[in-house]
């Protein structure tokens, strides 16, 4: 078993972390509301820190979960960030879903001071966040990788790694854009069975069995339908998520039309009040005028 520090106890991060206590781990973590990490030692019996720094003491590895690429640097860097902590040879795995750039800054500056650094976003919620049955992107370098997969694999349903450092982030941007285009086509075809007065029950039923078929298909529609959007992967961050992909498609010259029209929704989802709403909300656009 290993000695394991978790930086970052939101949605994502407070029951991955708890997977790792109930395989067996020695798991420390850190939190900026300290209160959080309270609750999540009091929950699992584990250790909490007060700097990410003193977390990363003597871990053989280091995993993080915030929220962006500023978020990740205060978490990283600095007297109190985790590499200042980190024991030469250990391993940073940093599952915020951040950019390709940040990834392969951090990569560089572990390697100069004799860390391993994998960039391993993850997808599949808080759903499958708690239920340890996610899907995790790897980017890095595939000794460190085979070192770090046994703890990994404790929370996820699939691990695959995809290249050097960034290669985890940029395959994150693609599981993005195929999320957005996927939830507006839902988005308007049950409008569309609803305006045509279909029994939308049958008819995604029978659809859903066929080539149209999509998680987002089987587990959101029957909320879509009935407006209820309190839950799942906030709209706020998904703007977040899409904000990255436009801007790394800007440098590999991508052509985004799609992605950029469904970020624009997005926006007026927001403007709506809805940017804690589920991403399935793009239908509130269509019902409601």
């Amino acid at each position: 078993m290993a000695k394991v520090a978790f930086i970052g106890l939101g949605v994502m991060g407070f029951p991955m972390a708890g997977h790792l206590v109930k395989a067996g781990h020695e798991v420390t973590v850190y939190n900026r509301t300290g209160k959080k990490a309270e609750d999540w030692a009091a929950k699992h019996k584990g250790k909490t820190a007060t700097t990410p720094a003193q977390a990363a003491k003597g871990a053989e590895i280091v995993c993080s979960c915030v929220g962006n690429d500023d978020d990740l640097r205060s978490v990283i860097y600095g007297d109190n960030g985790a590499l200042a902590g980190m024991s030469k040879g250990a391993i940073l795995v940093d599952h915020t879903t951040a950019s390709a750039d940040v990834a392969r800054e951090i990569d560089a500056d572990a390697k100069k001071r004799g860390f391993g650094f994998l960039d391993a976003p993850v997808s599949g919620g808080q759903a499958g966040a708690e239920s340890g049955q996610l899907t995790i992107m790897v980017g890095g370098e595939a000794a460190t990788f085979a070192k770090a997969e046994p703890v990994i694999k404790v929370y996820a349903k699939a691990v695959t790694h995809l290249g050097p450092a960034g290669n985890g982030q940029l395959t994150k941007m693609v599981n993005q854009i195929c999320i957005a285009g996927c939830v507006q086509g839902i988005s308007e075809a049950l409008n569309f069975a609803m305006k045509a007065g279909l029994d939308t029950d049958k008819v995604l039923a029978t659809i859903s069995k066929g080539a149209a078929q999509s998680w987002q298909m089987e587990n959101r529609w029957k909320t879509m339908a009935e407006g209820k959007f309190e839950f799942g992967f906030a709209v706020n961050w998904m703007r977040k998520d899409l904000g990255i992909c436009l801007a790394e498609a800007k440098n590999n010259k991508a052509r985004l039309p799609m992605t950029a029209l469904v970020d624009q929704f997005y926006s007026h989802v927001q403007a709506r009040g809805g940017g804690r709403w589920d991403t399935s909300s793009l239908i509130h656009l269509l019902m409601k005028d």
